[in-house]
């Protein structure tokens, strides 16, 4: 699928069943364009939200198949009402990732990781479980190990884009932990990376790679081409991690990315994915 933006993971790769490709590059579209109304330009909060607004009304008349009336939002919305109606997607998890949007306009700090747990519900649990609507797999324990892997990918994320997020005056790290390690905001300011920082960072990724693992069997769970195509995205976040181990947490001048080299060996672990989870 081609993208603007540069991606850790595989979205609506070949190893997807034709048939789900659509209903894919339906949610990712608009998940996508959202998040950059949210994020992205210099717009002002209120120009934000207004137009976030406009999503949100779109949305509920596509779920309900009445027309956009929004000409620049009419063909995307169109195109997700059909996903909608096809495989019976549950509009309540779009709703979700437009309330995330929102919340990141105004919202730049998050006292806890229960707080920060809360926002990752509604801005990377839904996308897991809109997928598994569509793979028709939503029992209990997958939803649920879906969960600790779309969380698990956020929270890799915010380590990751720790300076670019503070281009927009953003600190996705608990600010509870931050305290007991003692990092201050004028420490990621600084690009600081001391002792303190790694130690924060190191319980972080910690964190995340536990929820990862949790989440892992899902892999082996799901059947054929879509399971290979988690086999790599769970296997992907992992790498992150590595890298951002083998850069001593360095993120504020070695933000790590995946190449060409990595996607082999992501490969390799791939066929042997019994041993790492």
């Amino acid at each position: 699928m081609p993208v603007d933006h540069y991606e850790n993971f595989p979205v609506a790769s070949l190893l997807l069943p034709s048939r789900l490709r659509e209903p894919v590059e339906a949610i990712y579209a608009f998940a996508r364009s959202a998040d950059d109304v949210a994020d992205e330009g210099d717009a002002a909060p209120v120009a934000r939200l207004a137009r976030l607004h406009d999503y949100r009304l779109a949305l509920e008349a596509c779920a309900r198949g009445a027309a956009v009336t929004d000409a620049s939002l009419a063909p995307m919305f169109a195109r997700l009402g059909r996903a909608i109606r096809a495989h019976k997607l549950p509009v309540q998890r779009l709703r979700d990732l437009l309330d995330a949007f929102v919340q990141d306009v105004g919202k730049t700090r998050y006292r806890d990781f229960a707080e920060l747990r809360d926002y990752c519900r509604r801005s990377a649990d839904p996308v897991g479980r809109l997928l598994l609507c569509l793979y028709a797999a939503e029992t209990p324990e997958n939803l649920r190990r879906s969960d600790a892997i779309c969380t698990s990918l956020q929270l890799i994320n915010f380590c990751q884009d720790v300076a670019i997020d503070w281009q927009k005056q953003r600190i996705y790290l608990p600010q509870d932990d931050m305290a007991r390690f003692g990092v201050s905001a004028d420490d990621i300011a600084a690009g600081r990376c001391d002792e303190r920082w790694r130690a924060l960072m190191g319980f972080e990724l910690g964190r995340a790679r536990a929820m990862m693992v949790d989440g892992a069997p899902l892999a082996r769970a799901l059947p054929g081409r879509i399971g290979w195509e988690l086999r790599l995205i769970v296997l992907g976040g992992l790498r992150i991690i590595e890298a951002i181990e083998t850069a001593n947490y360095d993120v504020f001048r070695h933000r790590p990315v995946l190449g060409k080299h990595d996607w082999l060996r992501l490969g390799w672990r791939a066929l042997n994915y019994r041993k790492i989870a």
